[in-house]
């Protein structure tokens, strides 16, 4: 290159190592800078491969936390097709981000989101087709990876496309190599400043490529003196084995429509296994090392993964997990793909391209079918050494056709060709249910037409689901749900209906506590305002969280004028919180001004899941309660375990609306999450007067509640606010005492005990010896369903309600009484 086509590179010290040179058989662009580390012309050790992209991530990792923390955990990561899908999938590894790429390939049904054009490209077009648009509606830090940066084009239409629409305040360019001379940087820089962001770059090496002016010519002579590349040498083909990998269900083959971290752990627990299943096809005889270093029947013993275009990061990890499995494998095992760039190929020592097979395009390609697919660097040529004894070709389900089986110039006649063994393992192309282009925004839900509460106080972020038949017996409820048979979110249960008895009850409890109730409203509500300041949007976990967010509300609009916006929304135990709701409080209002709301704290297992829901989409997930028995929180009114009286009811102290549902055929991706309106209860409905008694109360406690505040934002009262988990501990602690396996069985506090007796099995109640009033409805309530109340020292909640550990329909009797076991 550099004697015959006058190229050249110059710069740091390690550019040599990542790069080579070669002739492109493009009028465009004349040369290829041909990278050792990237896994697309030159096979490479996969380590090598995957390392050079975790370096990278790891670069940006360490720049962003230096620049805002917080920012590194909302990145997301765009990888450029085709070269670039394999290096930027594992820059998003190093930097635990969501990753996509653009495609060259339309997927029928899917619109895209975004596109832009690669003018140096022999296949310009880019597309951005991810299942969930909302990967790229985040505020946070975009990452950009391509192999390599040499004039900055294709970034910058990437970054005018994705910021007319999404525009954020920071992005990061990741390549290889950075090649750009003095004009290209300064176009950049200039860029940056029209759009008003900021905009790093972080390369392995940089440098120049020095070209003549006369390149193109000098090229299209060489490419004519140089002729067809030579045919491999006629020999018999090779055995062809297929393999069937179990490619977990679900699981996308790579980041064409979204790589999330859910799927990134996925695909690491199914790694040994895929690779298992590949080792036992590439090497039979893998327990036995010939004189070569491979088992017996390895030939030569050098296995060459080998990718499919776009779908490289999925046949690289395979590559690397083989190699661990392989004897010798750390040498033995490469991985290069396929591609559509045409290259020269000269079987010369100094040249990065010495073969070449050329075979026609078998995805049935839409954009250009008519187009020829390249392998480089797979047939040996003169040099026995660079041999591979089997060739181990990963496709998807779309390249699986005839013109890849079929025919002289078929791929895969060639590889037999070239190889002693060729394995054939096809993965399903992931085909997103969800589509590509957002459906009608779910709207919120106001009262009167859904719940008894006024539309100013509270906007439900759910489906309404009021004329489906959701309700099903406890027994069979619980027996689906222990069993493993459904999940809890999946059914509602009957509705508790009260005797005047029960009701007669809550409302001496009202009575009592409503002063208690307003000191922790107010508590919260002054503690909140200090620490977020007066732009506070309230999100109550429906449903026992909405009346709490309704007070909070109220106090803020009686004591500051302050017109916070409530909404309720949903989180599921095991499911998380409701996605299409936090797409909508994203879109409404700065994610940063959000607090999450509920009424009390078990054993702490919601706050844990708001905690992992909420990681990295740049909401505060400090949960907002009015009782943290659990001391799980440390925004809270009190840790004393009181009746709080809207625990006493279900609907009907809730606005009439149902707990939360989720299930697949009810609630579409874009859909809230689900509950119904009980209308037909309006005539039992006390909602509005439990809000109204408690609000009552607001002007006598002020005083109290601002110092209680003053006291919980002192920094010596620091460590009073601390979470220390004890009730996580009491209940473990319990779980074994008491012989049930599963924590989720013991529901500790007031509230949740509450919340066993109305719509669970319940098989004890442990009480604090000496707990007075506040556990007079538990009692009744137990009484009527035959539960054994148990009182018990040393217990730091006032009362603890166990569900039934034997979950069979005998648990309890014909009447819906519990039913002993003889442990009992």
């Amino acid at each position: 290159m550099a004697e015959r086509a006058g190229v050249a590179l110059t710069g740091s010290e390690r550019l040599p190592e990542l790069v080579g040179l070669a002739l492109r058989e493009n009028r465009k662009r004349a040369h290829l800078l041909v990278s050792t580390v990237l896994g697309k012309h030159v096979p490479q050790r996969p380590a090598v491969v995957h390392g050079a992209g975790l370096e990278l991530g790891r670069r940006v990792r360490d720049l962003l936390a230096s620049l805002l923390e917080e920012s590194v955990d909302r990145a997301v990561v765009l990888g450029y097709a085709e070269t670039a899908t394999g290096l930027g999938h594992s820059v998003a590894d190093g930097l635990d981000a969501p990753y996509l790429h653009s495609t060259r390939r339309p997927v029928p049904g899917l619109t895209p989101v975004g596109g832009f054009e690669e003018e140096h490209s022999h296949a310009t077009s880019h597309l951005l087709l991810p299942a969930d648009p909302g990967l790229l509606a985040g505020d946070g830090p975009l990452v950009l990876v391509d192999d390599e940066f040499s004039t900055g084009t294709t970034v910058l239409n990437t970054i005018r496309e994705l910021h007319a629409n999404h525009p954020r305040e920071h992005y990061v360019v990741v390549a290889l190599v950075d090649l750009r001379g003095p004009a290209d940087r300064r176009r950049l820089a200039d860029t940056a400043a029209e759009l008003g962001v900021r905009l790093d770059l972080v390369a392995l090496a940089d440098g120049g490529v020095e070209l003549p002016a006369d390149v193109l010519d000098r090229a299209e002579r060489l490419i004519a003196e140089a002729g067809p590349a030579p045919e491999p040498p006629a020999a018999p083909a090779a055995p062809l084995v297929r393999v069937d990998l179990d490619w977990p269900a679900g699981l996308p083959d790579g980041g064409r429509h979204g790589f999330t971290r859910e799927h990134r752990a996925r695909l690491e627990a199914a790694l040994p296994g895929l690779a298992e299943r590949l080792a036992a096809a590439v090497d039979p005889g893998a327990g036995v090392e010939g004189p070569d270093g491979g088992g017996e029947g390895s030939g030569s013993g050098r296995v060459l993964v080998l990718g499919f275009e776009e779908l490289m990061y999925t046949p690289l990890r395979l590559a690397d997990a083989l190699a661990e499995r392989l004897p010798g494998g750390t040498d033995r095992v490469h991985y290069s793909t396929t591609t559509r760039s045409p290259v020269l190929a000269v079987d010369d020592p100094g040249y990065a391209i010495r073969t070449r097979l050329a075979f026609p395009a078998h995805d049935d390609p839409a954009d250009d079918s008519s187009r020829e697919r390249y392998a480089y660097n797979v047939a040996p040529g003169t040099d026995p050494a660079r041999r591979f004894g089997t060739v181990v070709l990963v496709v998807d389900d779309t390249a699986d056709t005839p013109a890849l089986h079929e025919g002289e110039r078929a791929l895969l006649g060639q590889l037999r060709r070239v190889t002693d063994r060729v394995v054939l393992a096809v993965l399903p192309s992931h085909r997103p249910t969800a589509p590509a282009v957002p459906a009608a925004p779910a709207r919120p839900l106001y009262g009167p037409e859904f719940s008894s509460y006024r539309a100013d106080e509270v906007a439900w972020l759910l489906k309404d689901l009021t004329g489906v038949d959701l309700e099903a017996p406890t027994e069979e409820r619980e027996e689906a749900v222990q069993s493993g048979g459904a999940h809890y979110a999946e059914s509602l249960p009957v509705e508790y209906q009260p005797s005047p008895e029960y009701q007669e009850l809550f409302h001496q409890a009202l009575r009592v506590s409503a002063r208690r109730i307003a000191l922790a409203v107010g508590t919260v509500a002054e503690t909140l305002l200090r620490e977020r300041g007066p732009g506070l949007v309230l999100a109550s976990l429906a449903r026992a969280g909405t009346p709490v967010g309704i007070l909070i509300r109220r106090w803020l609009a009686a004591g500051h004028g302050l017109d916070a916006p409530h909404y309720a929304v949903s989180i599921v135990r095991g499911r998380g919180i409701d996605p299409a709701a936090l797409r909508y409080l994203d879109a409404h209002h700065r994610a940063a001004d959000v607090v999450f709301v509920d009424g009390w704290t078990g054993k702490g297992a919601i706050t844990r899941e708001l905690a992992e829901a909420l990681g990295g989409t740049g909401f505060d997930p400090d949960l907002a309660v009015l009782a943290d028995p659990g001391r799980c929180v440390r925004t809270f009114g009190t840790r004393d375990d009181f009746l709080i009286p809207s625990a006493c009811l279900n609907s009907t102290v809730s606005g009439l609306v149902s707990r939360t549902v989720l299930r697949s055929d009810l609630i579409g991706p874009d859909d809230f999450h689900g509950a119904k309106h009980y209308t037909e209860l309006a005539g039992a409905d006390v909602s509005g007067a439990f809000l109204d008694t408690v609000a009552d109360h607001f002007a006598d406690v002020r005083a109290e509640a601002l110092a209680a505040a003053d006291r919980f934002l002192a920094p010596e009262h620091a460590d009073e606010r601390a979470p220390d988990w004890a009730g996580w501990a009491a209940v473990e602690r319990i779980s074994a005492e008491y012989g049930i396996d599963s924590v989720n069985l013991v529901k500790p506090g007031v509230g949740e005990t509450t919340r066993v007796m109305l719509r669970r099995v319940p098989w004890r109640v442990l009480a604090r010896r000496g707990a007075g009033a506040d556990l007079d409805h538990v009692r009744l309530l137990a009484a009527q369903r035959g539960v054994p109340v148990e009182e018990v020292d040393d217990l730091p909640y006032s009362c603890v309600g166990l569900i039934h550990p034997r979950y069979s329909r005998g648990a309890t009797g014909a009447s819906g009484t519990a039913v002993l076991t003889k442990e009992s």
